[in-house]
């Protein structure tokens, strides 16, 4: 059995639970194998676009939130800051849902005294705030692709080979996606600016990524629709992107970028 890993603080975004391509499963075992003293919750962790249109919340969706509530319980502090998905929760900025402190943003200081700004992200993606029928419709089609990349994955189980992208591998080959990513990290960089810290902690595109291209530390947590990812703190202020592609007792963790270059 892999030991607990523990960590200064946590980051996970963009979980989805309440849609089919949520991936529930694994990200049960990572939080039964990852302990930190502050869970930051950065967006679209429950999926109310897709509950509206049809019900869907299995067992293992249930579990996530309650894995969540009982960490709070324990001593982890758990702050959660909603994105466009889970927007209904936007009218609670300030309150307390077991434990769960809901917040608009948050500025984390990390252990080597820089300071983050921690955001979903939405608010600076066009599609979102000035087209929301057009994100509505595109969100229709990501949950088609995210079908299309359950059936290839399926094929793969049973040919013995490991999980694989489909959806995540598509996004990053159309050219309009890799541009989209780019001006929204320059966008997200030029807001901490604004806020005079050190970097940003975001969500919301499902890319995950740490970098200093635009002149501060720019991370964002992924998802656990596609690549199944999530950012630790250790204790010393470093930073690492932890990828998560196994379920059950035989699991393995691959970290990448996993220390955080000195400004």
């Amino acid at each position: 059995m892999t030991d607990t890993r523990r960590f200064r603080a946590l980051f996970i975004s963009d979980v989805h639970l309440g849609t089919r391509g949520c991936q529930a499963d694994r990200l049960l075992d990572f939080l039964r194998l990852h302990e930190a003293d502050t869970i930051y919750l950065v967006g679209d962790i429950v999926d109310g676009w897709a509950l509206r249109s049809s019900w869907y919340w299995p067992q293992a969706h249930n579990d996530v939130v309650q894995k969540l509530l009982r960490k709070g319980r324990k001593g982890s502090r758990v702050i959660y800051i909603p994105g466009n998905h889970d927007e209904f929760l936007r009218g609670y900025y300030g309150s307390h849902f077991g434990g769960i402190e809901v917040v608009e943003n948050a500025i984390h200081a990390a252990a080597d005294g820089r300071r983050y700004l921690v955001v979903h992200g939405d608010i600076f993606d066009l599609v979102v705030t000035q087209a929301r029928w057009l994100a509505l419709l595109g969100d229709k089609a990501y949950a088609f692709a995210l079908t299309a990349n359950r059936l290839f994955n399926g094929m793969r189980r049973v040919l013995g080979a490991p999980y694989w992208s489909l959806s995540k591998w598509a996004k990053l080959k159309v050219k309009n996606a890799v541009n989209f990513i780019g001006a929204f990290e320059k966008a997200l960089a030029t807001e901490a600016k604004h806020h005079r810290v050190d970097g940003v902690i975001c969500g919301h595109i499902h890319t995950a990524a740490m970098h200093d291209d635009f002149g501060l530390r720019y991370i964002n947590c992924g998802d656990w629709v596609e690549s199944c990812t999530a950012v630790a703190e250790g204790h010393d202020g470093r930073f690492e992107i932890i990828t998560w592609t196994r379920t059950g007792e035989d699991i393995e963790s691959a970290p990448h970028a996993a220390q955080a270059q000195a400004a």
